[in-house]
């Protein structure tokens, strides 16, 4: 029962932050939008390492970020590496997908890639300064998945949502706010890794939209029209399926 409250809890996080993120870029504003390579990029490497795993017995151990293991390379690669079975692999492959395509959207391709590594690095530092550097307890990835870096990146589109100002209604704010809230609950109450590594993400993420007020062009798509868009994506794809089952 308790892992089942676990993984309940956690996924309603997401949840909220998956709403925050829609509406800090507008759910209408989605077909208008350039088609997000970068998070696409992301999400080809998170496959491609969930290949390797099925191909190569040994990739977890190669990979994972066990520090009984020595390797530079593993705070990185264990992102990647995937250990919650089907489900959980499945989950962290889909949210990191949308997350990412969100995140590119608001903050620019450069920014979501500097985002997501900063979820990836800076936790285990943020742990150690405070004291809380065992990361069999503090880090969401049990020594591998992507959920730690998705959540932390998801987490950055709450804070710019929260500080959207006089565009932002009173609801989107209380939104905003419940991001970190429930993360701090989820901490303390269960201490659950994906909880604090949102405060991070969410704390980051008031910093960068605070200091990058002026350079960021979160609308950019919507007043210059990128010539290939999600919304004619689609219907490049609806064309060609409905071709092929005409010559079928």
């Amino acid at each position: 029962m308790g892992a089942l409250l676990f993984n309940v809890t956690t996924a309603g996080l997401m949840v909220l932050m998956f709403k925050a993120g829609v509406a800090l870029i507008g759910e209408n504003t989605v077909g208008r939008r350039r088609l997000p390579w970068a998070a696409a990029g992301l999400t080809t490497v998170a496959l491609a390492a969930v290949l390797t795993q099925l191909c190569w017995s040994g990739a977890m151990d190669a990979f994972d970020s066990d520090p009984a293991k020595s390797g530079w390379w593993r705070v990185i690669t264990s992102v990647f590496m995937q250990n919650g079975g089907f489900l959980g692999a499945a989950w962290n492959i889909a949210t990191l997908a949308v997350m990412a395509a969100l995140a590119e959207w608001f903050w620019g391709a450069p920014l979501m890639v500097g985002l997501f590594a900063a979820g990836i690095l800076l936790p285990q530092h943020i742990d150690a300064l405070f004291g809380a550097s065992d990361r069999a307890s503090t880090d969401p990835r049990n020594f591998a998945g992507s959920s730690g870096a998705t959540y932390f990146l998801a987490a950055t589109l709450a804070a710019a949502l929260l500080l959207r100002g006089s565009a932002g209604s009173p609801r989107q704010r209380l939104l905003a706010l419940a991001v970190p809230a429930l993360g701090l609950t989820l901490w303390f109450a269960q201490a659950n890794g994906h909880g604090l590594v949102t405060v991070y993400g969410f704390a980051l993420g008031v910093l960068v939209r605070f200091l990058g007020r002026q350079i960021l062009r979160p609308d950019l798509d919507l007043q210059q029209p990128p010539r290939t868009t999600m919304a004619s994506l689609a219907i490049i794809i609806g064309k060609r399926s409905q071709q092929v089952d005409q010559d079928d």
